[in-house]
């Protein structure tokens, strides 16, 4: 039983237990798929949903469950499912949350939240009516060197934020879907969306002009076809209370996963982030060397397993999540307004 009673009758009930249906076994889902599988207190696993066949019952078979669906709409047809993290392509985000809401479930969404604001808008208003707890998946907040930064910054320790600067460099090159921006949004949305996040949320304001530049770097495949595809982008941002920002987002770097963030007040300064795997630095004949992180998935690991805890206690405390719908539908309206800077090479108004 859920708690999604609009009516009042059920005031004050307490769910014991939330059953999980993971949409999506990428790397993101699996990731998801592992914690409610037995990390989550209050939460269980029991379902999976891939179009793949063999995906999918490798996944379940991994995971330890025998329940897999091949088509989401199934899905949201089973009863025994309280709740649903989306872990799909973006392009699909907004028709799975919509139907999934008018199902009676809670979701968990990862980012990017959709394509379009208006997509978002849907998702917002679809939950609102169904009484459904909706959570976006922007994991950093709940990491805990970027809960304590944001502790400093609440505290007045460095004053009053003037300017935040968030970096974002991956190692891998973008798969051939992403070069097409219509449809994938480009790395402002797959990568940098962590980054205007952590802009929003460490700058207390939403963003209200953009400026961007990119350029394709590292990936000749797309130039021709793709002459509009970007692998770096540097966006500069001024904020809705008048603060600065910056968004520095790559792909394919290959020298590791990093992830770091500058946070600038009148009184102090506060840096975030950690790229190296461990704290052991070897000196020899060779040079100087320390092991650095590989990916979003080493570095990020905790923060999972804390935001998918969080969504939990959301829907068994009926509390509304930390990270809400408003969340996300504020940094897609960043992720447009900026490709429409790279591509009209001016500086962008968001509206309110």
């Amino acid at each position: 039983m859920k708690v999604n009673d609009k009516s009042g009758l059920l005031e004050g009930f307490v769910q014991s237990s939330v059953n999980i249906c993971v949409i999506g076994s990428g790397r993101a889902g699996m990731i998801h798929a592992g914690n409610f599988a037995g990390s989550i207190p209050g939460a269980r696993l029991v379902a999976i949903v891939d179009p793949v066949e063999d995906v999918v019952r490798a996944s379940c078979e991994n995971l330890g469950i025998d329940k897999f669906y091949l088509n989401y709409k199934d899905a949201l047809g089973d009863k025994d499912i309280d709740a649903v993290i989306v872990v799909s392509p973006t392009v699909y985000h907004r028709d799975i949350v919509v139907e999934s809401a008018a199902a009676g479930k809670h979701i968990l969404c990862e980012k990017p939240m959709a394509m379009t604001e208006s997509e978002c808008r849907d998702m917002i208003s679809a939950a609102d009516e169904a009484g459904v707890k909706l959570q976006l998946a922007f994991m950093r907040r709940f990491d805990e060197s970027f809960q304590h930064a944001k502790e400093r910054i609440d505290s007045g320790e460095i004053g009053d934020v003037v300017c935040v600067k968030s970096l974002t460099h991956g190692p891998s090159t973008p798969q051939p879907w992403m070069y097409d921006i219509r449809k994938s949004n480009g790395p402002l949305a797959e990568v940098s969306s962590h980054d205007i996040d952590s802009l929003h949320w460490y700058g207390g304001s939403y963003i209200k002009e953009v400026y961007a530049i990119a350029g394709n770097y590292r990936c000749p495949d797309a130039r021709d076809e793709f002459p509009d595809f970007y692998d770096n982008v540097i966006m500069n941002c001024r904020f809705r209370n008048g603060a600065q920002g910056m968004v520095d987002g790559a792909q394919g770097v290959q020298y590791g996963y990093d992830s770091r963030v500058e946070i600038l007040g009148t009184r102090g300064l506060i840096h975030v982030g950690k790229n190296q795997n461990f704290s052991v630095l070897t000196i020899s004949p060779s040079g100087i060397q320390t092991p650095f992180v590989k990916s979003w998935r080493n570095l990020f690991l905790n923060a999972y397993k804390r935001e998918d805890a969080h969504f939990i206690e959301c829907i068994l405390k009926d509390r509304t999540p930390s990270v809400t719908g408003r969340d996300g539908l504020e940094a897609v309206k960043v992720v447009n307004a900026g490709n429409r800077s790279i591509i009209e090479k001016k500086p962008i108004i968001i509206e309110e």
